[in-house]
């Protein structure tokens, strides 16, 4: 068991623990809604549902259509996200963001390339895993 700075929201820990009660029982085992979660909480590597709680309170809650602000490449951006997926085990998600004005995404004075609309993958932070050639994440997002 490994603690994980990129925990989902309480929502998807909550459809975890469900998930995981009605799974049991279909195995013959029987567990209360707070013991599933208490089982979840330890599968996450924390002491009890609480910390776990506590942890999760203090992700980055977005959704399709919500306004936000950030970094994609070094260049500042307002935009609206137009697509949200769900990745893997829920530590990450892929995010459509269309920007207000475009953005160019090079650093050079003798050319230009102009992006309205990117794809990538971030955190509960925020943040992207993937980071540019001067160590900086590709894409931070936050609310607006």
């Amino acid at each position: 068991m490994t603690r994980s700075k990129n925990i989902a929201p309480l929502e998807e820990l909550k459809a975890q623990a469900k998930r995981l009660r009605e799974r049991l029982r279909s195995a013959g085992v029987t567990l209360s809604h707070s013991e599933s979660l208490e089982v979840l909480a330890h599968q996450h590597g924390v002491r009890d549902w609480n910390t776990l709680h506590a942890m999760a309170g203090n992700r980055m809650q977005l959704r399709v259509g919500d306004r936000v602000e950030g970094l994609y490449l070094g260049q500042p951006f307002r935009a609206e996200i137009r697509g949200m997926t769900l990745l893997g085990d829920g530590s990450h998600r892929r995010v459509t963001l269309h920007f207000d004005a475009p953005v160019d995404v090079v650093q050079f004075d003798s050319f230009s390339a102009y992006r309205q609309r990117v794809t990538g993958e971030i955190g509960w932070d925020g943040r992207s895993a993937r980071q540019t050639s001067d160590g900086q994440p590709q894409l931070i997002v936050r609310p607006e």
